[in-house]
């Protein structure tokens, strides 16, 4: 049977709460709760409106040990850590995910998009369908005809139509894409010189980097400003592109397997989240809580 599992990308929605709610929120042992709360706040929201029967959540424990770390040591380096209160509010945001009933991942090596690729890649070769939650544009390139991209915030549902619409580009390109522009939110460098309007008019002409990189006399002729000096610029920083574009492409064999029995979502632990609530100081939202199934 067909199911439609939902893939929650936890820690925008972490930092979201973070930045919004006060720092004074704490719980009775004095440590800050604003971020748990906020996260709580969220995910009780989105599973009263969505009613999954299936779901998990990924979250990132590490800005510096992933195995894109190893590739290109300044993934990411421009990043400040987490400071140690929040490190230790993303940690009672999975137990609070996981009191309310959900599947967690995480991994030092792995980030939580790559969890999400490899449960995605799983569950559409099952035949399943998948609704990917995040903000993040990279995750864009799991859409398909059975992976709907959900922005919760904004409300926006993307399929392969609103991706292109969106980024100029098909969501099989995405890795591409940001192979040849860049992605300065996650330091990923690109070709230089190479911006999003040049980025997607190489991507209309070519299906992919090989492509480009097997034409580049071609890419002289394009219609685009600058095509003389653009084939020169690909050539130059063809091994940059194809780092690029492999820090861009998600992983599909982080350490997680999709079984709809562990993806099943039957609501709360009830004594685990009374436990929880009674820790952190969770008084009135307690009754937002859905009873199991």
């Amino acid at each position: 049977m067909q199911r439609t599992v939902h893939l929650i990308d936890a820690s925008p929605y972490v930092f979201r709460a973070w930045f919004s709610l006060p720092e004074t929120m704490t719980a009775p042992d004095g440590r800050s709760v604003n971020a748990v709360y906020g996260f709580l706040n969220f995910l009780l929201r989105y599973l009263a409106e969505e009613n999954p029967t299936h779901l998990a959540l990924a979250f990132d424990e590490s800005l510096t040990t992933c195995f894109r770390n190893d590739l290109y040591p300044d993934y990411k380096a421009q990043r400040e850590l987490p400071p140690e209160e929040l490190e230790q509010q993303f940690i009672d945001c999975r137990r609070v995910a996981e009191a309310l009933g959900a599947a967690c991942y995480a991994d030092t090596r792995y980030e939580a998009d790559d969890f999400i690729g490899t449960l995605c890649s799983q569950l559409v070769s099952k035949g399943h369908r998948v609704v990917v939650t995040t903000v993040d544009k990279d995750l864009a390139q799991l859409v398909s005809d059975r992976v709907e991209f959900y922005d919760w915030t904004a409300g926006q549902r993307l399929g392969p139509a609103e991706v292109f619409e969106k980024l100029g580009v098909r969501p099989e390109q995405v890795p591409d894409y940001l192979g040849l522009m860049g992605d300065a939110v996650d330091n990923i460098p690109g070709v230089a010189g190479v911006g999003q309007k040049t980025a997607r008019a190489l991507l209309e002409a070519y299906p992919d980097l090989e492509a480009i990189y097997e034409d580049l006399d071609g890419v002289s002729a394009l219609p685009i400003r600058g095509a003389g000096s653009l084939a020169k610029k690909l050539h130059t920083q063809r091994e940059m592109a194809y780092l690029s574009r492999q820090l861009a492409t998600l992983a599909t064999d982080a350490p997680a397997k999709a079984l709809l029995r562990e993806l099943s979502w039957k609501g709360a632990n009830l004594p685990q989240v009374d436990a929880l609530f009674e820790e952190l100081g969770f008084e009135k939202i307690r009754d937002r809580v859905p009873i199991p199934r």
